[in-house]
């Protein structure tokens, strides 16, 4: 049996218990021509695994991201720009991108010079940019998963492909359990970047590298 054969026979059992007809797509202007062809698909999987409180879905988060390799931080607000300043400094950064809606009081304790994200900015002048501190625009707790949508608190997406260090700021009320209640805070219309851990791949003899089209380093700051 040719390997086409045997795709066939899969096909064929997948819709040996659909009524005759109902798979035959309607003719270009005829609509009407196949009445059963459309049916509506019955979405009654779960949207979220299992019950959590909110400090659980926090810790699920952070567990997650650890396990993406991101390195994890928790505050509250009134420590926020301490730890911020506190990562810069261990780092070693000497420049930050800075988004142009960013919460200025993130950066009061930091003397690190800022570097404004302009539409004029060069890919080798972000490249030179030792760190770059952002929002995001919402977090997934199930799959360890930060979503970036390109408002003023984020920039543009560029500016957390560029630098190799990315401190990204979750806010509490920004976690959801899962990826559908995710979606539904999302505008599809804007430039979504979804993260999972630094950037990395494995595609040459399964040898993990980092940096690879992103930061090498993703610090995130889980605010309770």
């Amino acid at each position: 049996m040719s390997s086409r054969e045997r795709i066939l026979g899969r096909v064929r059992r997948a819709l040996a218990d659909v009524p005759r007809g109902d798979e035959t797509p309607p003719a270009p202007g005829r609509p009407g021509r196949y009445p059963h062809y459309e049916r509506a698909v019955t979405r009654d999987y779960l949207r979220e695994h299992g019950d959590r409180t909110p400090a659980q879905t926090l810790d699920l988060l952070a567990g997650n991201l650890a396990d993406y390799r991101a390195v994890v931080h928790r505050t509250d607000a009134g420590h926020l720009a301490e730890v911020v300043a506190g990562l810069l400094v261990s780092r070693g950064s000497s420049s930050v991108l800075v988004p142009p809606g960013l919460d200025e009081s993130w950066l009061a304790g930091s003397n690190v010079r800022r570097v404004a994200d302009r539409a004029e900015n060069t890919p080798h002048e972000l490249d030179r940019v030792d760190s770059v501190v952002t929002a995001c625009a919402v977090a997934v707790a199930e799959t360890g998963t930060i979503v970036l949508d390109g408002s003023p608190d984020q920039g543009r997406r560029r500016i957390t492909l560029v630098p190799d260090h990315h401190i990204c700021v979750v806010r509490a009320a920004q976690v959801v359990p899962s990826v559908p209640y995710a979606l539904e805070r999302l505008d599809p219309a804007r430039p979504l970047t979804w993260i999972s851990g630094p950037s990395a791949t494995s595609d040459i003899e399964l040898d993990r590298v980092e940096g690879v089209h992103g930061p090498r380093v993703l610090e995130v700051v889980l605010v309770d």
